[in-house]
């Protein structure tokens, strides 16, 4: 399965700081309290030009979270924008309040599966979408203008900023009313990554009525991810297994991202996910086109498994973000990546890993059957994946010898397998991916071409 080895389509939506999911680097380092106070400057005067702006921040637990809320409210009312703060809450959480309160923009302040000293500015229109390109163009140029040429509001002018935390119950009290039928008599395992899901995730699965067992779920501002959440599975593993749960599921940092183990203890990714829930939407007439959203990270055992059941996919670049451009623009009701971002067009309009383990209890609980059951017929390639932390990453795409030799390294495998490089949207990274039928011939393929890129000197040596 011979592919392109670099994924070109993202490179439209690289600027200078805003990469494919928003403005991310290390707090105060390349992402700095002066970004934050420009970017609010920004949206308050750009929403703002005809009537008073109407923003909604959310953040999770990093402790930068707060130094970068309260920039950005500094910017924002200096403008004349009303600010309402959810707090620690979720990402979909802000999409769901801008879309269902009427709220000019919103702001999500989290990293998503970063490490607790990067941290990041998500920001959605009002239709609770990523913000467009084009906009985030104009507050890059702000930023970088040796002249603020935005005016400073005064007296009755200045915005407010109100506690909003109303907004995030609103959004606890919708998931809550999804389920299809009570959660009695499950036992539930929640990793809740020491981030947002803290704030929400146990008290929806309380009140729907599973038995809930909850690990990382006390952040302390710098254990957001450490060695947990959907990152690092192992802990989630063990305690589903050791307390014979029916199922676990794990969150990210932002909590818009979920994958989940079964009742053996066996990983269920996104890809696995897509399956189940594909199938199950299908029979009931809810899969809308027959068709499931793809990025091309999925893998070729995937795409087996919806031949076998007659359901047709599309592949997207890498992006939540553009797995629902594709679900808006073809009218499709399901879409996600391998690493759980899972989007129901139906409920959200960004991926939601809370509304992901709903939906899988949901399948769970009308099929009667267990996770590992409604999986098996799957079958996935061996992947390996290793991220190259390099210098410059137009150097690298620039770089003839390396292209050539990973063309070389993908003719090899032919239809066997298949490779996949491509560069990170929010950090300087290579990821060099490999599909194949063993995971010998996945690890070799990496290594090769990890090395390769080594030789030719564009790793960061630290």
């Amino acid at each position: 399965m011979a592919q392109p080895y670099f994924d070109k389509e993202r490179e439209v939506d690289m600027g200078k700081y805003f990469g494919t999911d928003g403005f991310r680097g290390e707090a105060n380092v390349n992402l700095t309290v002066d970004h934050a106070y420009k970017v609010g400057r920004f949206l308050g005067y750009y929403f703002g030009k005809d009537r008073k702006a109407n923003v909604v921040i959310g953040k999770d637990t990093r402790r930068s979270s707060y130094m970068f809320e309260y920039a950005l409210v500094a910017g924002l009312t200096a403008s004349g924008a009303d600010v309402y703060l959810l707090h620690v809450t979720s990402t979909p959480s802000v999409s769901y309040v801008i879309r269902t309160e009427g709220f000019d923009c919103g702001i999500m302040i989290s990293a998503s599966h970063n490490p607790y000293y990067d941290n990041g500015i998500k920001i959605f229109n009002g239709n609770g979408c990523k913000l467009e390109a084009e906009i985030e163009d104009l507050i890059e140029a702000y930023i970088d203008s040796k002249e603020d040429t935005i005016p400073l509001m005064t007296r009755e002018n200045i915005g407010k900023t109100v506690d909003h935390a109303i907004g995030r119950n609103r959004y606890i009290g919708y998931l809550i009313s999804l389920a299809t039928r009570s959660f009695q008599g499950k036992k539930v395992g929640l990793d809740l990554a020491n981030g947002s899901a803290t704030s929400i995730a146990k008290g929806v699965f309380d009140a729907i009525g599973a038995k809930t067992y909850v690990i990382n779920g006390e952040p302390d501002g710098t254990n957001i991810n450490r060695d947990c959440g959907s990152t690092n599975m192992k802990k989630l593993q063990k305690f589903v297994v050791d307390n014979q749960l029916d199922v676990g599921f794990a969150y990210d940092g932002d909590a818009d991202r979920c994958l989940a183990v079964d009742e053996k203890g066996n990983i269920i990714s996104g890809d696995l996910i897509m399956y189940i829930c594909g199938v199950y939407m299908k029979k009931r007439n809810d899969l809308a086109n027959n068709t499931v959203v793809t990025t091309i990270m999925s893998n070729m055992g995937l795409y087996e498994a919806f031949d076998r059941q007659g359901i047709n996919y599309v592949q997207t670049s890498v992006g939540d973000k553009y797995v629902y451009e594709c679900m808006q623009e073809n009218g499709y009701s399901l879409g996600g990546e391998q690493s759980g971002h899972i989007i129901f067009s139906k409920h959200a309009a960004t991926g939601d890993g809370i509304l992901t383990s709903l939906k899988i209890m949901e399948v769970m609980l009308e099929s009667k059957s267990t996770l590992s059951e409604l999986c098996k017929e799957v079958r996935i390639f061996p992947q390996h994946l290793v991220n190259v932390r390099v210098k410059d990453k137009k150097a690298f795409k620039n770089d003839s010898v390396t292209a050539e030799y990973i063309a070389k390294m993908s003719e090899k495998l032919g239809k066997e397998g298949r490779i996949l490089v491509r560069e990170s949207g929010t950090e300087p990274v290579i990821r060099v991916m490999a599909e194949a039928k063993t995971d010998q011939l996945c690890k070799d393929t990496v290594n090769d071409i990890v090395n390769k890129i080594k030789e030719q000197g564009h790793e960061i040596n630290e």
